[in-house]
């Protein structure tokens, strides 16, 4: 199939989604269905290479899929978002032979991955067992791996304190899924917490350890983060598109003009129509720099362990702009759009403001005023960001 086809597919997973989205939320529960649902539709091996038994490694056609998905559902384009570069990132390691098992395992069960690595959570130990190792702690945030098939973890070393990462059946022994997740918005993102009680982790799936500075993979490996904040930048466009499209709908179907606007009807109000028209263009551009970040973050990891330092901060600062302006625009975009559908578009029936909260959460996955500072110092001084978990 080709890009095109896929974005079809995607259309008709997002239309069933966008059917009972308000629903869906309100219930709140663990999106199992959701993830039935992308496993049906044939979008989850799509970044699993032809040769493995998926259908490549297209990173654009990836981010098209994921503009559909993520303006029906947030959650559920966070979780296929996810998905796609925990697929991505076993390639990242010295282990071509795990990668391969793992990618014909997906392919042939079309396997749904999530993460148990938050960066700023380093409460995972593994200690030396025979055969591998034993993990325990507690990490507090975990997006989908409470409905996954598979995941990919990282936790210190108990006797080197080096970060090992490696795979997991999601239903081993001795994970527990707290179900903690009540947040403000991403509802059905199953971003709980996770328990490990001595879970044994064997030597054959450690996908290996954090490399050294100076290593080969050093640079090949930092472009993990910058894979999360590009997807997380799609997301927040995405969010965009589907709240003015709601909103747009609404609009044409509902509102009532203002009456010292003049206008007969909603969309012949002057400044309705103005504000959709600014907020719409403004957004258009957005998802041309996403493209853009895009297609910079697939030029970089095509290089391999060739990729440079000074390559890896352009495209760091590329994420870091596309970052910047969807973090912005998604909360502009939520917000006003109140402003063009009226005080009966705030009625909860309707579930117009899940696009605000939704953008909301995302917004504070990281401070978006510290990817503005890389943009700035670069800008001042010529200096790349450092290669952090976020950066």
């Amino acid at each position: 199939m080709g890009h095109q086809a896929w974005v079809e597919v995607a259309r008709e997973v997002a239309g069933r989604l966008a059917a009972d989205a308000v629903e869906r939320e309100r219930k709140g529960a663990e999106p199992l269905v959701e993830v039935a649902l992308l496993r049906e539709s044939g979008l989850l091996p799509l970044l699993v290479p032809v040769e493995h038994g998926g259908h490549g490694q297209d990173w654009a056609v990836a981010h098209a899929v994921l503009a559909e998905v993520g303006a029906a559902d947030a959650s559920v384009g966070h979780l296929l978002g996810y998905h796609y570069l925990h697929v991505w990132r076993t390639t990242l390691f010295d282990r071509p032979d795990l990668t391969e098992e793992l990618n014909r395992a997906t392919a042939e069960h079309r396997w749904f991955w999530a993460g148990v690595a938050n960066p700023r959570d380093d409460a995972l130990v593994l200690s030396d067992v025979d055969g591998g190792y034993l993990v325990n702690g507690r990490k507090f945030f975990a997006t989908g791996a409470s409905v996954a098939d598979r995941l990919v973890v990282s936790g210190a070393h108990a006797g080197t304190g080096r970060k090992l990462t490696f795979t997991l059946d999601a239903t081993a022994a001795g994970i527990r899924y707290l179900g903690d997740w009540d947040n403000l918005g991403q509802r059905l993102s199953a971003s709980g917490g996770v328990e490990f009680t001595d879970v044994f982790v064997g030597e054959h799936d450690v996908l290996g350890a954090q490399p050294q500075p100076g290593d080969a993979r050093a640079q090949r490996d930092s472009l993990a983060p910058l894979g999360f904040q590009l997807i997380l930048s799609r997301l927040l466009a995405a969010i965009g598109r589907g709240a003015l499209t709601e909103a747009a709908r609404y609009t044409r179907e509902t509102a009532r003009a203002w009456p010292a606007s003049g206008a007969e009807h909603a969309t012949e109000d002057p400044h309705i129509v103005a504000g959709y028209g600014s907020l719409l263009s403004r957004l258009e551009a957005a998802d041309l720099l996403v493209d853009a970040a895009a297609r910079a973050f697939s030029d970089a990891a095509a290089q391999g362990d060739a990729l440079s330092a000074d390559e890896r901060g352009r495209t760091s600062i590329r994420v870091s702009h596309a970052k910047v302006v969807t973090s912005e625009l998604a909360v502009e975009i939520t917000n006003r759009l109140f402003e063009f559908t009226g005080a009966r578009a705030t009625a909860a029936k309707h579930g117009i403001d899940r696009f605000w909260r939704n953008a909301r959460t995302l917004t504070l996955h990281d401070p978006t005023v510290y990817k503005a500072a890389e943009v700035g110092r670069h800008l001042l001084t010529g200096e790349y960001p450092a290669p952090t978990g976020y950066s």
